[in-house]
């Protein structure tokens, strides 16, 4: 199978370490690999903070291919250990923290989560250079920033990094890392930058299943500013067929968008929302304090990975039914998520 650092666009795996796993985006990646691809081992490592859920996974134990292992990636000695006696030959790191309000206010923790222990993860691959054969590292569509707001209607951004939030810069950061032991080492690394993922086992703390759970009880909307923000959102099981494809066909050393090109204001996801689930958009809707730096627009070239064969199938509309039918029949999936219904959600430090 090669050495790993050859762009042979037929990359086998045989153990992934995929961090995070436990998490929204890690779980539906996880289960989309450990079904469709029985030769491989998949083995999740999460410390189980508080948006992760093992209930994500639950549909995967007792599945011969698929392990779970609580643990914490900045703890050097056990991921050390754990690539040696698991055989890892390859990496999918989504363990990060995500959520932008919480960064302006416990933004040290995020330096730890998303720096520290991406350095470490890092580390402990290159030492295992020639046993990792491939390294996909998950960043965000966030790194890019504020430039967006100055682009020309139906003009994407492609490659300049301008974080503006606590949280964007710490990916930033661990981008560069990522960067500088692709050069230095060799080690053969991926990046993916994606837009806001939604849909089934998200924590509520993030804009559409808040939105869903608010609307449910009839309770206040809070959009921050004016609600003209525009984000682009992406089903998760398009998301996981990304990977699948960034994993297989991927370049090393190549950069990767995942996105759809379609763009919504969260005004606009709002009043979706509510006309879905039947509510009064106009009694629900509050417009509350903007964020300290809102960025405008997220829209990202994604050309490359197309030109791999992928394209997103769920539609916009099917995507929110979907997920919107999930947290209903779900209700009790988290145990307490009060805290993360509010305008400005933040979680007490660790």
């Amino acid at each position: 199978m090669g050495d790993g650092h050859e762009n042979d666009h037929g990359y086998k795996p045989e153990v992934i370490l995929l961090t995070g796993g436990a998490g929204f985006v890690g779980s539906h990646v996880c289960e989309h690999f450990v079904r469709k691809y029985a030769e491989y081992k998949v083995v999740v490592l999460d410390k189980l903070d508080y948006c992760s859920n093992m209930k994500n996974l639950q549909g995967l134990r007792g599945l011969p291919n698929f392990k779970f292992v609580k643990g914490d990636l900045c703890e050097e000695q056990f991921v050390n250990y754990l690539i040696e006696t698991e055989g890892i030959d390859t990496i999918i790191h989504f363990a990060a923290q995500t959520h932008v309000d919480n960064s302006f206010g416990n933004s040290i923790s995020f330096t730890k989560n998303n720096v520290f222990a991406t350095h470490v993860l890092l580390e402990a691959a290159r030492k295992h250079i020639p046993q990792i054969r491939r390294f996909v590292h998950v960043s965000t569509d966030e790194v890019y920033g504020g430039t967006q707001s100055d682009l020309p209607e139906g003009s994407m951004v492609t490659s300049t990094l301008e974080p503006t939030n606590p949280y964007a810069a710490t990916k930033a950061c661990a981008e560069m890392l990522v960067k500088a032991y692709l050069q230095s080492y060799k080690l053969p690394l991926i990046v993916t930058r994606g837009n806001n993922v939604y849909g089934p086992r998200q924590f509520p703390e993030k804009l559409i299943p808040k939105f869903i759970t608010l609307a449910r009880q009839d309770r206040p909307l809070p959009i921050h500013g004016d609600g003209k923000q525009s984000r682009s959102f992406i089903f998760v099981t398009d998301v996981a067929q990304a990977f699948d494809i960034v994993l297989h066909q991927g370049t090393v050393g190549e950069t990767y968008n995942i996105g759809t090109g379609e763009e919504e204001t969260v005004d606009e996801t709002a009043k979706m929302i509510c006309e879905l689930l039947g509510k009064d958009a106009g009694k629900l809707i509050e417009h509350v304090e903007d964020r300290l730096y809102q960025d405008r627009r997220y829209i990202i070239d994604d050309s490359k990975l197309r030109a791999l064969g992928w394209k997103p199938i769920v539609s916009w509309k099917e995507g929110i039914s979907k997920t919107a039918d999930w947290y209903q029949d779900n209700r009790e999936y988290w145990a307490d998520i009060d805290h993360a219904l509010r305008a400005h959600s933040t979680m007490p430090v660790p």
